[in-house]
Order: structure tokens, then sequence, then C-alpha cells
């Protein structure tokens, strides 16, 4: 007696099976396979459930954190790529502290760079007792500032390997979940990945979260 493979099964669930082989299949159930009848009726069940998954979209926040926890590497930058360079406009460690304080207090990062004609406002947040932290920016372009920059590729390297990515939205901003570390640069690619920019991201988080002296949460600085 002839078997048929899970695969056939599958694409019979589909309707991608000729018909003269689909009726050979059913007539094969017809005549009693146990081992086939487990098998359609699988796939049949695989099928409903994946059609009913399809109507309910995972929402954005979900997909943008189970790209966090699974880095993946950087695509193979594209020949004659322009790296853009990138200017330091605003440094919230930078700032002056108002008269009379010491220091300032704040516990996240906010940055302002040019890169061209476009700009790009960041701020870092770290979750407190944690090494974890989002970035949330907002990409802007002087010369077209009603132009057309969602969808626009931004991820977090360190060295070659991406640590999370997304895409820029509508309203030019973008926002990401990511383990902290040093030497992080976000990348910024612009014109079908044609032209890019990278930034640094500063460290916040303490090295040893498990005690109670994280400075460099409490004040600000980075660790």
């Amino acid at each position: 007696m002839k078997h048929f493979g899970i695969s056939q099964w599958i694409d019979l669930v589909r309707g991608l099976v000729p018909e003269a082989e689909a009726l050979a299949m059913r007539n094969h159930l017809v005549e009693g396979c146990s081992e086939c009848n487990e098998l359609a009726r699988f796939c049949h069940q695989l099928s409903s459930i994946c059609v009913s998954a399809a109507q309910h979209p995972a929402p954005e926040w979900v997909v943008r954190s189970a790209k966090a926890m699974f880095p993946g590497h950087t695509q193979p930058k594209r020949r004659g790529a322009f790296r853009i360079p990138v200017e330091l406009i605003y440094d919230s460690f930078l700032a002056a502290a108002p008269v009379g304080l010491r220091a300032p207090w704040q516990v996240g990062w906010q940055a302002l760079y040019r890169a061209g004609d476009c700009s790009l406002d960041l701020r870092v947040e770290p979750e407190l007792a944690s090494t974890r932290a989002a970035v949330i920016g907002q990409i802007s372009n002087h010369i077209l500032p009603n132009g057309n920059v969602d969808g626009l590729p931004v991820c977090l390297k360190a060295d070659k390997l991406v640590v999370a990515e997304t895409r820029s939205n509508q309203f030019r901003e973008f926002q990401m979940e990511y383990e902290q570390r040093r030497n992080l640069q976000l990348c910024v690619y612009l014109e079908n990945g044609t032209k890019s920019f990278e930034v640094p991201l500063k460290k916040l988080a303490a090295d040893d979260v498990s005690g109670t002296d994280n400075l460099g949460l409490i004040s600000g600085r980075p660790s």
C-alpha cells in the first residue's frame, strides 16, 4: 500500500495538489489507512490554526521585542553605499547644571545629531536595577520636512552583530529595547540602503545591578 508524506497532505489541504493526485489521496483515506488518516487530520488542524492566527497579527511592540531577543547578523552592505558624517549638536550630559545645583538629576540620556540633510533626536531610558534599556528616536529631514521617511531601517550593532532592529513609523519615530553593552552603535539607513550614518549609544546601567549603589542610574552618568 502506497503512503503519502506530510508535505503532500499539507499541499492537499492548501489546494496545491493536482486533481488526479488529490483524488488518489482521498481514495487512499477511504481505504482506511490509519497512518495517513492521522497525518491528514493533523495537517487539516494545522491549516485551520494558521488561517485563524493570520487574522490576528502580532502587535508591533511584540515583534520589536522578539527581534531584540533574537539578534541576527547585519546584511552585507551594498556597493557604493555612502557613510554620512555625523555632528553632535546636543548632549544632555554636557548641558550646564542650573545655578545652585551641583549636578542635574537625570535618569536617561538625550542627544541630537546632524547627518547631512537629516537630524536624529535620541533618548535612552535604562530600566532601574537592570542592564536593559530602551532607545527612542525621531528622524527629520531639513530639506524635505514633509518627505516620506517612514519605514527607514534602524538597528543597533555591536561590531558586526545586530542587537536590535526596527523601522521608523509614519511619524518618523522608532523605539527599540535592548540589553546594554559597551561600544553600541545605532545605524540609520537612507535611500534604500545607499546612504547611512551611525551614532554611538551611551551605556547607562551600572555593571552590578544587584547592589544599592547604582550611580550610573541615579545620577544619569554613563558607567
